[in-house]
This record gives C-alpha cells, sequence and structure tokens, in this order.
C-alpha cells in the first residue's frame, strides 16, 4: 500500500529534511521568539479626565459628565461607560469598546473618540478645562523601578531620573520610559494680611504685576537700513530672588519693592499630588514598556548592560531598585517550560519503556520532541511569543502529541513482529489509521475553537492556547505518519513473531476477559455508568466554583483608604507607617508605597485605582508565596489596633482578569441619599455573615464642606463679586495664581499666599482681606459674608451606562466565593426597591459569567463542526451516535478529580473540559474504526468487538497515561492546576468508557445488523 508512510521511508534524504527543518527550525524559532509573562493583551479602554476647577461632585457630575457621557453615548465602537466618577473639580470617565475590536483598529476608534469630545466642548460649561483623552494608560511597564537617594532633593531625583530616561530609550526592544511621582516646583510669595492691609495692595494688584513682568513680549521689529531688527524688552526675571525687586504701588501711590514687604521662595508643591517611597525612604518610579512581539529576556539583558554602564552616571548614594522584572519572571517561566518539557519526554519514554520496549520508546520519544520543536517553529513564524497561556498549552499538548504516534508505532510493530517488512508493515498500519487520526486529531483541535471564537476578553487572554493546540496536533499527525514510519525503518528490524499472538500477553488476556463480561451483562454494565453520571452531576454542586487563580509571584497589595477629604499629607505620613512596618517584618524584602494614586501598571493584569488624596497603595515583596498569609493576618492586626481609622484592602497579585472585590451588589437610581440607603442595608447584611469580609462602598463617605454665605446685597455695594471672594480665599490658604516664572527648560508657577501663621488661623478666616473697587482699599470678607455654614456633601459620585451606580462589595473569609454569594444573594436580592431602582450583579459572578458566556455562545458552532466532522468521517450515522453518547460522561472524572484534589471548576478547568471532548472522541473514532474493519473482514459481532478492543488497548492505555503523566509538572503551577486535574482525572475515566462503554455501545446499536 503506497501511502505517505511508504513515501517516507523510500524518499529517506526528502524525509530526513523534514525531520531537520523541523528540528533545526525549532531551536531557531526558540530562540528568535517574543518572550512575555502574559499574552498580549488589548486593553479595549479609555480614560476622559476634565478639570472643572471650584464645582462640586454634583455640579461636575450635572454639569460636566452628563454631557461627555452623551457623546461618547453616540460612539458606535463603544461597549459601555465603564465607569464615571464625579469628585469636586475633575469629572473622571471610563469606557469600554466592543470585543470585537483588536489591536489593529484601536488608533483610529481613539482619533473618532477625540474627535466626538471635540464636538462636544462647546457644551461645556464655562471654567472646565480642557477634556483629556488618555488612550495608553493600558501600558505595561515590565521594568519597574524607584529611584531614590537619601538627602538629594526632588530636583536631584528627576535630574538623575531624566538621564537614565534619555539614555534608555535608546536600547532596542524599549519602546517608551517614564517617571513618575515628580514633585512639581513653584515659587510662593508670601505676604502677611496685615502689611497687605496697611499698604492698601490687594492680591490681584501684584498678580497683575507679576505676570505681565515675566511673560513673553512680542514687541515686534523694526527697519533699519539694509535690516529688520527685532525689538526685545529687558526686564524679565532672571531669577527667583530678582523677582524681589518688582516695584508695587501702594494705596497712597508709594512704590515699595515686593521683596521689602513679601517673603520670595522656590520650593515645591505644599500638598502634593503624588508621591511614591521605597522601605519608607521618598523616590520616582520609573516605568520601562518593551515593544510588542520582542523577546523581553533579551531587552532585559540589554536594559542590564546599559545600567551597568551607566552606573558612574548616578550619584553615589541614589539607589535604583526593581519592583518588578518582567524579564526575570519570563526568564523563569521559560526555564520551567524548558524543565516540563524534559519531564514529559521522560515520563513518556519510560512509560513506553515498560510497554512497547526501548526502541520504540526512543522512537516516540524522538518523534515527540521533533513535533514540539516544528510547534515552536511555527509558534514564531505566526507571530505567538512564548508567555504563560502558551507555555502551559505546550505543556497540556505533550501528553497529548503521542496519542498518533502510538496508533501508528502499535501497528507497525505489531506487522514488524508478524514478519512484514517495515515498508509494508508501515504502509498498511498508517493506511488504516491514516483516516480515523486525522478525523480525530481534527476534532481534537476543534474541541478548543470555542477559546479562538470567543469575543470576550478572557477568550483572548487565552486565545494562543488555541492557535497551539492547533499547531502542535496538526504536527503530531504529520510527524506520526511520516517520521515514525521512518525511524522504525532506521532502529527496527523485521522479527517473525513467536508462537503467541501478539496480544497474548496477561493484559490483553485480562482485558479479553473483562469485556467479554461487559457485553455479557450489557444492561448492568451501562446502568451501573448511568448511576456514576447521575451522581457525578449530583457532586458536581458541591465542587468549588472559581474564576482566575491568584499569581504564584511572591507579591501583595496593600490598599489604604483615608476618610474621604483627608489631607494628602495625612495619608503620606499613615503610608509611611505601615510601609515601614512592613519593611521591619522578616519575610519582607521590599515594600513600595505610592500616595495619592496607582503605581504605573507592571503587570497586564494590575487593576489601577483613579487618583485621589485620600489613597495610597504598598506593593509587599515577600521571599516566598507561603509567608503571605500569616503576614496578612499581621498587618490586619496591627492596622486594627493602631490605625483603626483606614480602611484597608490586603490583595494578592492576580494572574488573570478579575477584580478587587469578589461579590458586588451594584444599585443604580436617581436619588444618591437613596443609593446609599440601599448600599448600607446591602453592607450591613454582608456584615452579618461571618464568611464576609472587606465590606465597603465605592462612594466612601460624604465630606465635609464649609460654605462662607455670600452676601450678594452687600458684596454689590462695595464692587465685590463672588469670584474676587474665592480669589481672597485662595489667597489666605491655598494661594492665588500669579503667573509663572520661566527657568530654561521648566515653567514655575507662582502663588501669592498668605504667611504660613495667617494660613493655619482658620479662626481669622472672618478678617482675610478682599479688594473693594467702590471704597479703593481691602476690607474684611466678613463684611461680604454673613456667616460660615459646614455641610455634608458627596465627595465622589459615580455612575454606569449614564445612570448614578453606587456598589456595595465584600469578599469571603476563605477562598471560595460561592458559598457566601449564594447566601447573601436571595438576603439582598429581597430588598425592596422603589420605582426607577435596579439591582446588577457584578464581581466574580459578572466575570465567570462573561468569560464562559463568551466561550459558550460559539460552544455549539464548536459542537457542531465535530459531529459533522464524526459523521463526514463514518459516512453514516450509528457510529458518530455511539461517540457523543460518550462525551457527557467525561463529568464523572472530572467531579471525582476536582472533589478528591479539592480543586475549584475555574476558567481554566472549563477549557480542560473542552479539551477532554477532544481527546475522548478521539480515542473513541479509533476504536469504533477497528471495529469496523473487523466486521468488514467476515468477524462475528462479539469476536470483532473483543477483536478490535484488544488491539487498541495499548494505544488507548498509553495516550492516555502518557497525557495524565506529562500534566505532572502542572499540577505546582497555580494558573493551569485546576485544568490540569480536570484532564488528568477526566481522561482517566474517558479511557475506561472508551475500552468498555464504546463496546457495550457498539454491541446494542449493532446486534440487530449481526442477526440478519
Amino acid at each position: 500500500m503506497n501511502n505517505i508512510a511508504t513515501w517516507s521511508v523510500d524518499n529517506k534524504v526528502s524525509a530526513w529534511l523534514l525531520v531537520l527543518v523541523l528540528l533545526g527550525g525549532g531551536f531557531w524559532g526558540f530562540a528568535k521568539m517574543g518572550k512575555l509573562e502574559d499574552p498580549a493583551f488589548t486593553i479595549k479602554m479609555a480614560k476622559i479626565l476634565t478639570p472643572y476647577p471650584g464645582a462640586t461632585a454634583r455640579e461636575v457630575q450635572e454639569e460636566l459628565t452628563y454631557h461627555l457621557e452623551d457623546a461618547l453615548q453616540r460612539l458606535p465602537q463603544l461597549k459601555r461607560i465603564k465607569m464615571s466618577v464625579s469628585r469636586p473639580g475633575l469629572s473622571d470617565i471610563t469606557i469600554e469598546f466592543k470585543d470585537r475590536y483588536g489591536a489593529a483598529e484601536m488608533p483610529n476608534i481613539f482619533d473618532e473618540l477625540r474627535r466626538k469630545i471635540a464636538d462636544v466642548r462647546r457644551e461645556l460649561p464655562p471654567g472646565a478645562g480642557e477634556p483629556l483623552v488618555i488612550d495608553d494608560f493600558g501600558d505595561v511597564y515590565g521594568v519597574y523601578l524607584m529611584l531614590t537617594g537619601v538627602g538629594y532633593s526632588w530636583r536631584d531625583l528627576y535630574d538623575t531620573a531624566d538621564a537614565l530616561k534619555r539614555e534608555l530609550v535608546l536600547v532596542p526592544g524599549v519602546r517608551k520610559v517614564t517617571i513618575d511621582g515628580v514633585q512639581e516646583e513653584v515659587v510662593y510669595v508670601d505676604i502677611s494680611r496685615a502689611r497687605l492691609g496697611e499698604l492698601g495692595i490687594s492680591p490681584k494688584q501684584i498678580a497683575a504685576v507679576l505676570g505681565a513682568q515675566n511673560s513673553v513680549v512680542d514687541a515686534g521689529n523694526m527697519p533699519l537700513g539694509d535690516e529688520y531688527l527685532r525689538l526685545s524688552p529687558t526686564g524679565t526675571y532672571a531669577s527667583v530672588q530678582a523677582m524681589g525687586n518688582t516695584l508695587i504701588s501702594s494705596e497712597e501711590g508709594r512704590l515699595v519693592r515686593l521683596r521689602d514687604v513679601a517673603d520670595i521662595t522656590r520650593a515645591y508643591r505644599a500638598v502634593p499630588r503624588k508621591l511614591y517611597y521605597v522601605n519608607g525612604e521618598p523616590g520616582l518610579s520609573i516605568g520601562i514598556s518593551m515593544a510588542a512581539g520582542r523577546n523581553v529576556v533579551e531587552v532585559g539583558r540589554a536594559l542590564a548592560a546599559r545600567f551597568e554602564a551607566l552606573r558612574g552616571s548616578v550619584p553615589i548614594g541614589m539607589r535604583l531598585d526593581p519592583v518588578y522584572s518582567q524579564p526575570t519572571e519570563v526568564e523563569n517561566s521559560v526555564a520551567g517550560f524548558v524543565l516540563s518539557v524534559a519531564q514529559a519526554i521522560a515520563i513518556v519514554i519510560v512509560v513506553l519503556l515498560l510497554f512497547m520496549g526501548l526502541r520504540v520508546g526512543i522512537i516516540i520519544g524522538s518523534v515527540l520532541l521533533l513535533t514540539v520543536a516544528g510547534t515552536l517553529l511555527f509558534m514564531h513564524l505566526g507571530g505567538i511569543e512564548l508567555q504563560r497561556v502558551s507555555l502551559g498549552a505546550l505543556v497540556i499538548a505533550l501528553g497529548m502529541l503521542v496519542d498518533n504516534a502510538i496508533v501508528v508505532a502499535e501497528g507497525i510493530q505489531v506487522r514488524m513482529q508478524a514478519g512484514a517488512s517495515a515498508r509494508s508493515a508501515a504502509g498498511e498500519a498508517v493506511g488504516k489509521t491514516m483516516i480515523p487520526l486525522l478525523g480525530g486529531t481534527a476534532i481534537g483541535i476543534l474541541a478548543f475553537s470555542p477559546i479562538a471564537l470567543s469575543t470576550d476578553n478572557t477568550g483572548e487572554f487565552a486565545g494562543s492556547l488555541f492557535w497551539v493546540i492547533l499547531i502542535s496536533l496538526a504536527l503530531s499527525w504529520l510527524t506520526a505518519v511520516s517520521s515514525t514510519p521512518l525511524l522504525f525503518s532506521l532502529l527496527m528490524k523485521t522479527v517473525p513473531a513467536a508462537d503467541a499472538g501478539a496480544y497474548e500477553g496477561r493484559l490483553f488476556r485480562g482485558y479479553r476477559v473483562l469485556l467479554g463480561q461487559a457485553l455479557q451483562h450489557r444492561r448492568m454494565t451501562l446502568g451501573a455508568v448511568l448511576l456514576m453520571f447521575v451522581a457525578a452531576v449530583m457532586g458536581f454542586g458541591q465542587v468549588k466554583a472559581g474564576f482566575f487563580p491568584a499569581s504564584s509571584t511572591p507579591l501583595m497589595f496593600v490598599d489604604l483608604w483615608e476618610p474621604e477629604g483627608t489631607d494628602i499629607r495625612q495619608t503620606r505620613d499613615d503610608a509611611r507607617a505601615v510601609s515601614g512596618w512592613l519593611a521591619g517584618q522578616p519575610e519582607v524584602t521590599q515594600a513600595a508605597a505610592v500616595v495619592g494614586g496607582p503605581h504605573q501598571r507592571f503587570t497586564l493584569v494590575y487593576d489601577a485605582k483613579e487618583s485621589t488624596p485620600a489613597y495610597a497603595q504598598i506593593v509587599v515583596r515577600t521571599e516566598t508565596l507561603a509567608q503571605q498569609a500569616p503576614l496578612r493576618r499581621r498587618l490586619e492586626k496591627m492596622l486594627a489596633e493602631h490605625k483603626p481609622w483606614l480602611d484597608p484592602l490586603v490583595k494578592p497579585l492576580r494572574m488573570g482578569p478579575g477584580r478587587d472585590a469578589k461579590i458586588e451588589a451594584r444599585f443604580s437610581g436617581p436619588d444618591p441619599v437613596e443609593l446609599r440607603r440601599l448600599a448600607d442595608r446591602a453592607k450591613q447584611l454582608m456584615r452579618d455573615d461571618p464568611d464576609a469580609r472587606d465590606v465597603r462602598d465605592d462612594w466612601r463617605s460624604p465630606v465635609k464642606v464649609l460654605r462662607p454665605q455670600f452676601s450678594e446685597q452687600l458684596a454689590r455695594r462695595l464692587g465685590i463679586s463672588r469670584e474676587d471672594l474665592g480669589d481672597a480665599l485662595k489667597y489666605g490658604h491655598d494661594g492665588a495664581a500669579a503667573g509663572t516664572f520661566r527657568d530654561g527648560n521648566r515653567v514655575l508657577p507662582v502663588f501669592i499666599r498668605a504667611t504660613g501663621g495667617d494660613r493655619s488661623d482658620i479662626g481669622g478666616l472672618r478678617d482675610l482681606q478682599v479688594w473693594s473697587p467702590a471704597l479703593g482699599r481691602s476690607v474684611p470678607i466678613s463684611q461680604v459674608v454673613s456667616g460660615f455654614e459646614t455641610r455634608w456633601e458627596n465627595g465622589v459620585i459615580r455612575g454606569r451606562n449614564r445612570q448614578q451606580t453606587i456598589i456595595a462589595s465584600c469578599n469571603p473569609v476563605g477562598e471560595l466565593t460561592a458559598p457566601l454569594f449564594e447566601r447573601l444573594r436571595p438576603r439582598i436580592e429581597a430588598l425592596e426597591l422603589p420605582q426607577g431602582y435596579s439591582l446588577s450583579w457584578g464581581g466574580e459572578f459578572e466575570d465567570a459569567r462573561n468569560a464562559q458566556g463568551g466561550l459558550l455562545s460559539v460552544f455549539p458552532a464548536g459542537i457542531l463542526f465535530m459531529v459533522l466532522t464524526t459523521v463526514f468521517l463514518f459516512g453514516k450515522v450509528r457510529q458518530p451516535l455511539i461517540i457523543w453518547l460518550t462525551v457527557p460522561l467525561a463529568i464523572v472524572g472530572i467531579t471525582a478529580g476536582l472533589l478528591a484534589a479539592d480543586g475549584a471548576f475555574d476558567f481554566m478547568s472549563l477549557l480542560g473540559a473542552l479539551s477532554l471532548i477532544g481527546l475522548l472522541i478521539k480515542n473513541a473514532i479509533v476504536l469504533i474504526e477497528e471495529m469496523d474493519q473487523q466486521l468488514a473482514a467476515g468477524k462475528g459481532l462479539e469476536e470483532g468487538i473483543l477483536d478490535a478492543g484488544v488491539s487498541r488497548l495499548r494505544p488507548v492505555i498509553l495516550a492516555a497515561a502518557t497525557t495524565i503523566l506529562g500534566l505532572i509538572p502542572l499540577l505546582g503551577d497555580v494558573f493551569f492546576v485546576n485544568m490540569a486535574v480536570t484532564i488528568m482525572a477526566g481522561l482517566g475515566f474517558a479511557s475506561l468508557l472508551t475500552l468498555f462503554v464504546v463496546p457495550t455501545l457498539y454491541l446494542l446499536f449493532f446486534r440487530q445488523r449481526a442477526a440478519t
């Protein structure tokens, strides 16, 4: 029989060329391909930040956020307005785009977004700033560093960081370098209230003089003979000290120098916006983003070499501390992959040696290595990087790749033992099994197709799993039917069999007896299987549910929330105290804190919070992952005892999509008061459950606001406007803007403010001076303010999809979310909602539903393709029907395995269950095809079934054993452990299905034909 097997044996040069191309190409592809920590993933989101100085949160929401959301709603690519946050003076809107759009389409979408925002600009209220569209906040800075230096100023740190940035952007593979935490330099002009009153000078006069004096003036040009000279008046300030020479006219018309009445200092902004600390030392963060598709390990080595070369340019006493290094993490992952491959190959060879002998074991092990090498080659050519998901797919595939080779090798070995030559044995074995193996391989690939077809973000995250499986399984079929015969012809010789048949060993005889009993008592066999199926379905309800696991990297986050309205300097002091406590713990190697906002995104799944003075986050690195749980308990106890006003959230580094709160109850409606009431009732129900922790809502606490009661009647007589009052209040505390000071490439804002004693004296608020144009002098603001009122107002108003929305949330005390959620859900849903209000569920429930829904929505298409493949393969109905009746029975092994291992059925387990379908169908196809061939050869029904089962016993056992044992390396990986348990336990039972249930069903379906 001439086919690809005989061609390989006859054309050894060409066959060996294929081997060399795959093997050499694999090593080349492995060296050149991109290596990442996480899959390349498009964050289809954008932020729109719009300042509205002086506005309350309610005014921002109604006058600013409303119009912006209205414009955003017209975007056809918009999926949802994920969150709108209206704070005093700032609108912060986060939007999501539809899942079907990829990275290549995002630039055009962002351009259209900017056009929509520009169109709505005329509808925004006076005083609102220019909306800023941020489309790169999803950038990942895989190398994340902190620059610190005891005794150095912020300016010194920035100058050093900027010098490093100019060098680092030149490293091949580096896309962007950003510096965060830079402290803004300003010029303060401090004048006492009393001195201003004596001189009869208003802060506005001083601001006008300073602004005009240091501005760039276009004085034009003048002709002079043949020349045309530019005119440039002098008088700009050469230094901050020179500002003191500015002449100011007093009320009597007397000129005084500014330095005689004011203290002029160059300083950092008194109220910082964002601060970084490493182990208690102040510093700046430096984030380095890699170019797409680059090998981050090589880029990391290039960066390390450049850092070493720049060591001399960093001042003594300054230090660069790495917070996170993606190249190091990737290098460890790749090293683990190489180890897993070596372990899997060793396992396969050992198993095959036990069952098939030394030479056959070497042949199949070589084919496995060849298939893996070819997979790496085509992964590189297809632009698939080595990352967490593709590495796991390769390890998963390792156990599956030998299936085809085992079936072919079994057929060739049996025929060569019967006296056939290597060529004829290969031709006959491949001729009989080539098409069934191709069909089984296609179905194994199609089982993973829902991952590729899913449009959900989680499907995109795990999408490379399908493509790696497709490449590897397709190559496994090609190498099985070509390279396996080639190696057999080289290493094996024809040895006539002994008198005993090829299937006369104890294993085969024992199986034949058991199968005969199962066929004889077929009703009892199928009844027992049906009982196990029912028990498994009922037991599956006891299996833990999950979404994505935590990372194995020993990092955890400590989020610290102060009461809303807290001064950022108080947040700083508390964060430094907590960070210092953490740094002093023996298991902690680093505590990197940020105050006033989030860290730069150093991993793909990092959840960056919006900036607020009441927020700080500490990234804590421990020596091992196991040390985090006891450290967390000690930390929470310390915070409860010594800083009870803080609202902490301690969380591990996630490995996949997810969010901080695993249980979220979202209430939407028009009235903020009613929304708070509903959220409070939901939070109380959460607190009543002893298994709930981290109970909070995302509107935070209301804030105090001091409201001077402006008397319009009195103010009009004095010629004082509400804006004049606001400027006077600014002068008395934060400082009123008074132009800028230009210093080379820096532009420093200038502020006029009261002296330190006056600024801190709230009792003297009434005595603040405001300039009266009608009187030509300053008067106390008490003459235009009838009183002061302290009120509470919402410091944060959040919305979702254009509805005001408040989220009450909590986390389970243990690992399991489902039991707590199932208890809380009916209680919270029992709350009576007023007309116009709604409740929806977020958290892990929504994430899992979306992720699994994305798969299940395309799952019917995948099943249809697999059904059609089986029908086309056999050209009949009964054989495919037998196969598909056995598929649901895989739940027996899945349930038993997850319950025994105390595992969870999470998203990765779902993928494992899909792969089980392919494995089960593939084995069943090969067995049923053999049964059909036995009957076609003229054997009786039961004899044909028994002979077919015995002839396929070894391939089925070996395929299951190599797959199950090949997954052992994944049991130590928290990301893939549940998937590995699902496949290992499910396949173990599926193999029994193939060997006993499939023959029994075949007997039932075909006994009428046999009787005829």
